[in-house]
């Protein structure tokens, strides 16, 4: 499985999530989920909320242009971005291209 997938209506991302990190950050990760190291505690969804202003700016996209689709309670999470298909696949495409 490839860390995104285009869909009609935008593209959906795999996210390996770590927790209580010293400062936040998203950026590439295996080549089949994107990482994401967050300040925020993995209590009472803190995580979950503070990842999608995190993912919405690193795509470039509103908050409400991201949601989750699986993995509520797992550090491995699949979200869905509405928007531009090539245009979300390209900014997906980058995050690897600057890791490489």
């Amino acid at each position: 499985m490839s860390a995104w997938i285009e869909r009609s209506d935008g593209i959906a991302i795999a996210v390996r999530v770590t927790p209580r990190s010293s400062r936040e950050s998203f950026a590439a990760g295996t080549t089949e989920h994107f990482v994401a190291r967050l300040t925020a505690a993995p209590v009472e969804g803190a995580a979950n909320a503070a990842l999608m202003p995190l993912v919405a700016q690193a795509f470039h996209v509103p908050k409400r242009a991201v949601s989750l689709i699986a993995g509520d309670t797992a550090r491995l999470k699949r979200l869905h971005i509405r928007g531009d298909v090539t245009t979300l696949a390209g900014i997906a495409a980058a995050f690897y291209e600057a890791g490489a």
